[in-house]
């Protein structure tokens, strides 16, 4: 079996090495496929919403990084996201998630799909009892983030499959901030992985794309069906552009890990930081779990500035490398207060709930220099001490 890297480079090339000598894949943008006799017609590429060549490429790269079979190509991860659920799910159907999702999805699940009937529960997936006990006769998704958005919180996506798989119900794991250089899920027993592609799998902050991938054929079939149906496909260049970054995945995911884990540490020091989350530090309190079933720590974290959303704000206006701004996963460093940013769709109530503090910033950590970043950092935090 290839390595990672060599996979995230190749595979997919023959589809057009072997006909024109492309080292580059080339960006296919008709819709449409001309046949020469009646009788091909549904045969081969017909409509580019169907199936595309340059998608397919990036679909069978996709699978292939995640040791899966088959994956699908989606317009953005929350179209992903809306596939599975209508793909899967109908009217009076039950879901558990995680208590701590981003807040696009909870939205999804709170906003749109209880429209439809479908049911979901929130569970602390940290401990196992307490998804036992959260299963009921309808259930018939476990929807996984782990490292959570934004509190870096871990499930075992093992123990939770046995679980689940035992109640006859599917897991869903959403990998976006793992990826799948730091983690696969399918190898764990998962039965989807679903990813936000803009994030850290395009990794340039420059296409906005999701994709599912699965092992099981039936799955894949029905995702396939609906994916066809809704229309919510990934556009040629789009998929070239994901191409273009995947390549680099594991370069830019080292360079990630190592900034973020320093960064971690200078923050754990400081003593304006009330708490720092990042699964890569001993005194994340899953770090074992991190260790078990990643295989690296990523490139993001979060802390707890001393004080509140007043010294919050302060901190993250006052900072010339990290931009303030939503999204993760691109070479440049990103920050931003999910209380009033990413998760301002959720309830104060709610938040606080499950540990989300006004206080806690959230840091996709770039590849930048390291300590260009932590002296921008150091900057921040003299602003606030001086006030």
């Amino acid at each position: 079996m290839k390595g990672f890297t060599t996979k995230a480079i190749h595979v997919g090339r023959d589809l057009f090495r072997k006909w024109f000598g492309d080292v580059v894949e080339p960006i296919h943008l008709s819709t449409t496929f001309a046949k020469e006799r009646l009788e091909d017609v549904e045969k081969g590429y017909v409509y580019s919403r169907t199936g595309n060549p340059t998608r397919e490429v990036l679909e069978k790269r996709l699978a292939a990084l995640e040791n899966g079979r088959y994956a699908l190509a989606f317009s953005s991860g929350m179209a992903a996201e809306t596939s599975i659920i209508l793909s899967l799910l109908g009217k009076g159907d039950h879901i558990i998630a995680f208590d701590d999702l981003y807040g696009g999805t909870k939205r999804l699940f709170n906003k749109v799909m209880e429209r439809f009937g479908i049911e979901v529960s929130y569970v602390d997936l940290r401990f196992t009892e307490a998804l036992e006990e959260a299963f009921q006769d309808n259930t018939r998704l476990v929807w996984v983030e782990t490292p959570t958005n934004p509190l870096m919180k871990l499930a075992d996506i093992r123990a939770i499959s046995d679980i689940a798989h035992a109640h006859d119900t599917l897991v869903v794991v959403d990998n976006t901030f793992a990826s799948p250089y730091f983690q696969r899920p399918l190898e764990l027993g998962a039965d989807i992985v679903v990813h936000s592609v803009t994030k850290y799998i395009a990794g340039h902050s420059d296409v906005v794309g999701g994709a599912v991938v699965t092992n099981d054929e039936k799955l894949y079939k029905r995702l396939k069906f609906h994916q066809n149906a809704l229309g919510a496909i990934l556009s040629p260049f789009d998929s070239w552009l994901v191409l273009r970054g995947v390549k680099t995945l594991s370069l830019r995911m080292e360079r990630h890990q190592y900034n973020a884990m320093n960064i971690a540490r200078y923050l754990e020091s400081h003593d304006m930081v009330d708490r720092v989350y990042y699964p890569g530090l001993e005194s994340h309190p899953q770090h074992e779990l991190a260790k078990r079933q990643m295989y690296g720590y990523g490139g993001m974290l979060s802390f707890e500035i001393r004080g509140g959303l007043r010294e919050a704000k302060r901190f993250v206006e006052s900072l010339e490398i990290f931009s303030l701004a939503e999204s993760l996963g691109g070479v440049e460093s990103l920050i931003e207060i999910p209380a009033l940013m990413t998760h301002a769709s959720i309830s104060r109530d709610e938040r606080l709930k499950i540990g989300l503090r006004d206080s806690l910033i959230r840091v996709s950590v770039g590849i930048e220099d390291l300590d260009d970043l932590i002296n921008d950092l150091e900057r921040g935090f003299e602003v606030i001490s001086s006030d």
